[in-house]
């Protein structure tokens, strides 16, 4: 049973009881790990869990009224450990690639967890998705989940506070909004890795569905797929999504100067017309009309095509997730920043918060 929050004043005293949330499985080591619902009034609902801050669901009506989850994940705990592709999860210290998982800040050179062959990917070998988070704030509507992160952690500097608040308003937006606080000198990108299929969970590939990018550029990549440094424009090139375009319609081009083939996995460079909150990308699926718009603060955003999905995982309620069968729109800084100076700057300083937010925005095109 689900238990909403309350508070009770007293004075200048104010006491707040946490909404319970319900056991979802243990971690590795015996912790147990609490799934929280967030619902509104027009038909969403939103399942976060406490292990990677995961969003687990998310239930969203199509053109006809009927709800579907939209996002692929697991019935428990056990899926999500067995099946480890950042499933819904806040990926982090620092989101994507990191080249030679190593990089060069105040002099000093630090070496992070090589993951992703010489690499490091989202974190290293166990990031932010592979931790257990507190729970801080949580009423029907909004969870705040924090974690700490020490000195050292994954080679990363400065002991590191995190939170992630996810809040379900009723314009049918799901909205993400990241801080972060360090005692030394580090780098700090976070982003959610939900994979989407807008038909829903299960419901065959994402080729289908149209997809518009607010980029004019991107930043193209080794066969390593770390960025070169170098910032192309899209035209005449399989980037371009300036204009709603079927998935599937370029998935497969091989246009050896961009290293493009086996799908897309790329950062799009945001045009941001201006600062804060900004239309990145636009998502529509034909078939049940749903359409996703999301918005951020960031200045990237990186598509994955869920390539590397091989074979076919049982996820949620039995069903099927095929390669290609989800899509994530990553909204971060770019990959690789700390070696690549021209690009946008992650690092955070003692002082300074980490600021952050994303919105997914849902409705349904009756045409």
């Amino acid at each position: 049973m689900r238990h909403f929050g309350f508070c009770v004043g007293a004075l200048a005293l104010t006491t707040c009881a946490l909404a319970a949330g319900t056991p979802f499985g243990k971690t590795p080591d015996g912790k147990a790990v609490e799934l929280f619902t967030l619902a509104n009034g027009h038909g969403m609902e939103a399942r976060i869990m406490t292990w990677g801050a995961a969003l687990v669901s998310l239930q969203v009506p199509d053109a006809q009224g009927r709800s579907g989850d939209v996002v692929l994940g697991f019935d428990d705990l056990d899926g999500y450990l067995k099946h480890d592709f950042f499933s819904g999860k806040v990926v982090g210290r620092y989101a994507n690639r990191i080249g030679q998982a190593r990089f060069t800040l105040g002099g000093h050179e630090y070496k992070v967890g090589a993951n992703d062959g010489r690499n490091s990917l989202h974190g290293g070998r166990r990031g932010f998705d592979k931790r257990l988070w507190t729970v801080l704030k949580a009423d029907a509507h909004s969870l705040e989940l924090q974690y700490k992160s020490p000195d050292g952690e994954e080679g990363y500097p400065g002991n590191l506070v995190v939170t992630v608040r996810y809040t379900l308003t009723d314009d049918n937006e799901l909205r993400l909004d990241y801080t972060a606080t360090t005692d030394k000198d580090t780098v700090v990108n976070l982003s959610n890795h939900s994979y989407f299929n807008l038909a829903g969970a299960g419901k065959g590939t994402i080729l289908d569905e149209d997809l518009e990018i607010d980029a004019d550029r991107f930043t193209p990549v080794t066969a390593e797929l770390i960025p070169t440094g170098e910032l192309p424009s899209v035209t005449g090139t399989p980037m371009d999504f300036r204009k709603p375009t079927r998935i599937g319609a370029r998935i497969d081009a091989d246009f050896q100067q961009l290293k493009f083939g086996g799908g897309y996995d790329h950062n799009w460079v945001l045009n941001k017309p201006k600062p804060g909150l900004t239309l990145a990308a636009r998502l529509h699926d034909p078939s049940s009309g749903r359409v996703m718009e999301v918005r951020t603060t960031e200045p990237g955003v990186q598509f994955y095509s869920g390539n590397m999905m091989v074979g076919q995982v049982t996820g949620k309620a039995g069903g099927v997730y095929v390669r290609r069968g989800g899509l994530c729109l990553e909204t971060q800084h770019f990959p690789d920043s700390p070696n690549q100076p021209t690009f946008p700057s992650t690092e955070l300083k003692p002082g300074q918060t980490y600021r952050s937010t994303t919105v997914f925005r849902f409705s349904v095109d009756k045409k």
